[in-house]
Order: C-alpha cells, then sequence, then structure tokens
C-alpha cells in the first residue's frame, strides 16, 4: 500500500523522527499538565470544588488557544523555530515546576490560575511552530500530507497517554497533585532538550524572507480575520456547519462539567473512586470519538453532511435527557460514549463543509475563526454551567437546556437542509 510505503519513508527521515519526538514529549506533557489542573481542582480533599472553580480551570485550559491562536504566527515568521521549540518547553518546564511549588504552598486561586494559564499560554506557540516546521523535515511534497496526519495524530495519542499516566499517578499516590505537575515539568524539560538534536537553522523561517513590521502584521492579521469572517458570511453552508459545531460544543462543554460534579459530589464517597470514575468517563467519550471516525464517513455518503449533522443533532436531543435525568453512573457513562460519537461526528463533517464551501485563498482564516469558537464555546460552556449547577452536579433545567439546543441545531439543519 502506498500511504504504508509513505509511512514507512517518513519514518526513515531523521529530522523527522527528531521533530516527531519533540512532539510526543511536548504533547505527553500537555496531557499530564491538563490532568493534573483538572484533579487539583476537582478532587483535591483541601479544596471545595466548585462548577464556578471548574469553569475558571477551563478558561486557563482554552482561553490561550482561543484568543493567541491567529497571532502566534507573527512571532513564528521572525524567531528561529528551532529556539522556539527549545526555550518554549524550557520555559514550560520552569512555569510547571513553579506551579508545583505554588500548589504545596496553598497560595491564593489567583496566583495558582495564573501560573496555569502562562504555561498553557506558551503552549499555543510550540504547537504552532512544531506545525510550521514540518514542510522542513519531509523530504517531498506529496508526503506532506501523510507527515500532516501521522504528527497531529501521534501528538493527540501522547497526549491521551500523558493524561492516563496522570491518573495512574494520582490515583496511586493520593494528595501527590504538585508531583503529577513536576511529572509534566519533567516531560517538558525533556521535549526541550530534544529540540537539540535539530539544526538551529533547520526548521526556519528563511532569513532573507522579507517580513513586515510587526505592528503591519498584527492589524494585517486583524484585518485578515474580519474578511474571513465577511467571506464565511457570503458561504451560508460552511456558516451553518460551524453554528452547529458551536452549539455541540456548547452543549459538549455544559456537560462535561456536570460529570465532573456528578464524579466528585454524588456518585462516590472517596477521592480515588471520584477519579476511577471520572477516568472512565473521558476514556468511554474517547471511544465515541473514535467510533465517530469510523462512522462519519459511510454515513455522510448515505445521508449527506446536513443531513448526517442533523442526525446526529436529533439523537443527542433524545438521547441525552433519558440517560441523563437519572444522574446515575452507568446511563451517564452511555451517554459520554453517544455525546463524544455526536460532537466529534458534527465537527468531523463541519471540517468537511468548511473545506469544501470556502474558497481556497481565505480557508486559513476562516479555520483560525473556527479554532476560536471551537475552544471559546467550551470555556462560555462552562461558565454557564458554573451558574446553573448546584454542588453535586444534579441539575434538570442544564439537562433539559441542553436537549433543546440539540433539538434547535437538528431543527435549523433540516429546515434549511437543500
Amino acid at each position: 500500500m502506498s500511504v504504508v510505503r509513505d509511512l514507512r519513508v517518513l519514518l526513515r527521515l531523521s529530522n523527522f523522527r527528531r521533530l516527531l519526538a519533540v512532539r510526543l514529549l511536548s504533547q505527553g506533557a500537555d496531557g499530564v499538565y491538563q490532568v493534573a489542573l483538572a484533579t487539583y481542582v476537582v478532587f483535591s480533599p483541601e479544596r471545595q470544588a466548585s462548577p464556578a472553580a471548574i469553569a475558571s480551570a477551563m478558561a486557563v485550559l482554552l482561553l490561550p488557544y482561543s484568543l493567541l491562536g491567529p497571532f502566534t504566527g507573527v512571532l513564528l515568521d521572525r524567531w528561529r523555530r528551532r529556539q522556539v521549540l527549545l526555550y518554549g518547553n524550557l520555559l514550560r518546564a520552569l512555569l510547571a515546576a513553579g506551579t508545583a511549588l505554588l500548589i504545596l504552598a496553598s497560595v491564593p486561586d489567583w496566583l495558582f490560575y495564573g501560573s496555569a494559564l502562562s504555561v498553557t499560554a506558551v503552549n499555543r506557540f510550540v504547537l504552532a511552530g512544531l506545525s510550521a516546521s514540518l514542510p522542513r523535515v519531509v523530504d517531498a511534497p506529496d508526503r506532506l500530507v501523510m507527515a500532516n496526519s501521522v504528527s497531529p495524530t501521534a501528538g493527540t495519542l501522547a497526549a491521551t497517554a500523558g493524561g492516563g499516566m496522570a491518573f495512574l499517578v494520582r490515583l496511586g499516590a493520593p494528595h501527590s497533585d504538585a508531583l503529577v505537575v513536576l511529572l509534566a515539568a519533567a516531560l517538558y524539560l525533556t521535549s526541550s532538550l530534544a529540540a537539540l538534536r535539530l539544526g538551529r537553522e533547520l526548521l526556519g523561517p528563511d532569513p532573507d524572507a522579507v517580513i513586515p513590521g510587526i505592528g503591519a502584521a498584527l492589524a494585517s492579521t486583524v484585518r485578515g480575520l474580519w474578511l474571513g469572517l465577511r467571506h464565511l458570511w457570503e458561504r451560508r453552508a460552511a456558516a451553518r456547519a460551524l453554528g452547529a459545531m458551536t452549539l455541540a460544543r456548547f452543549c459538549y462543554g455544559a456537560l462535561t462539567v456536570t460529570v465532573l460534579m456528578l464524579a466528585r459530589y454524588a456518585w462516590t464517597s472517596t477521592e480515588s473512586e471520584g477519579l476511577a470514575l471520572l477516568g472512565l468517563a473521558v476514556a468511554v467519550s474517547g471511544a465515541g470519538f473514535f467510533t465517530a471516525a469510523v462512522l462519519t464517513p459511510w454515513s455522510v455518503a448515505k445521508l449527506g453532511t446536513t443531513g448526517w449533522m442533523a442526525v446526529c443533532a436529533a439523537v443527542a436531543a433524545v438521547l441525552e435527557p433519558a440517560l441523563g435525568l437519572p444522574f446515575a453512573p452507568v446511563p451517564t457513562l452511555v451517554a459520554a460514549f453517544v455525546l463524544g460519537l455526536i460532537s466529534q461526528a458534527i465537527k468531523i463533517t463541519t471540517d468537511t463543509v468548511v473545506q469544501k464551501a470556502v474558497d481556497d485563498a481565505y480557508r486559513g482564516r476562516v479555520f483560525a475563526l473556527y479554532d476560536m469558537l471551537y475552544n471559546s464555546a467550551f470555556v462560555a460552556a462552562a461558565g454557564f454551567a458554573a451558574l446553573m449547577l448546584p454542588p453535586d452536579g444534579r441539575s434538570a433545567p442544564l439537562i433539559l437546556v441542553v436537549a433543546g439546543l440539540y433539538a434547535l441545531t437538528a431543527a435549523s439543519l433540516v429546515h434549511r437542509r437543500p
């Protein structure tokens, strides 16, 4: 098979392997750090976790992606990308170690969140630097598609493995939040050292490239986002798909906070049991994501993009209250699988619609807007849940509001289906 042959050729490229190693270590550390942050906020016995605290943690994890994403390229085109990977991960190692010290010192929440926010903000530059560097380590343009498929997928798996490692450490050594954060710091440091195996000039940018002033570049980025928004308004199919994806992501975020509170206060009497149930919910939802990747191509071929998204939203509108209103572990875990499948299916389909409906000249700007909507919807959902959820996570009104949003999404898609 040509795919297997291309993959084998890629893995023979020493610089591709070295850049992939930096990605795996860096994103593995991200998985550890994110789980460490979540478990510290929700499951530390000395803290009384609240929906508001969870919303704050979600904002810390996701807002840098939403707000900094479109502007990272302005600086990445001025800095050597190898140095971004080297010093970015080194800085994150130092900041994560500082976060561990803050946990041990039991400092005020605002100081802890500020430290965590700095770690995730730097992450946006590292991820963008990894993506921008990839063409420099591939020997032929026709293998770039395969490289773009292998690297991000491998990074996601590394982040998942890192999260699982963090769960295991936390379950095996209770009250070890600082230890888990230090594990993330060690992985960031290892990723930084791995970047030294790449040549200083290898990853670019080219020193003779003409680069506009930073002020002009920032203004151009803002103007580009506005032009992308205008173009999106003229491509109604893409705009509808993005609207459906945003509502689905909002619903998924609100239910994620609900499950966190149920696992912490309603379902279990001990911290370890709550962590184990939360880890199971994450794994089941991840299985739903994987199933969506298998089902969506076949379903889109049968139903079309709009039809498949409408079916997904309608199924969620029915099953979410049926499985969620008992507020019991087993039906909620089933719901986690179903909603993981539905959320990812809508996202995959939205990717396809946007890629087809948007002109190539505007595609990058529209996907930057897409990224901002995707993460901001999750943060907004966490804030919404903080207003509605009681401490134990049992809120029938929230479940019904989410079901209503899914139904509204399905109805709007059916009504406008070509």
